[in-house]
């Protein structure tokens, strides 16, 4: 039981910051300026032809 708690008690503290920096990460990453174009290209994957 004790690694129980001691799991529970890390994912309380550090796996919630962590899960924040990467929500924060992704909304910067998607966000910032010239991602336009990448994120178009990404979109039109599906639709070229091969």
């Amino acid at each position: 039981m004790e690694t129980y708690n001691a799991m529970r008690h890390f994912a309380d503290s550090w796996g919630l910051l962590a899960m924040t920096a990467f929500f924060v990460g992704a909304i910067l990453v998607t966000l910032r300026p010239g991602g336009k174009k990448a994120a178009d290209a990404a979109a039109n994957i599906p639709l070229e032809d091969d």
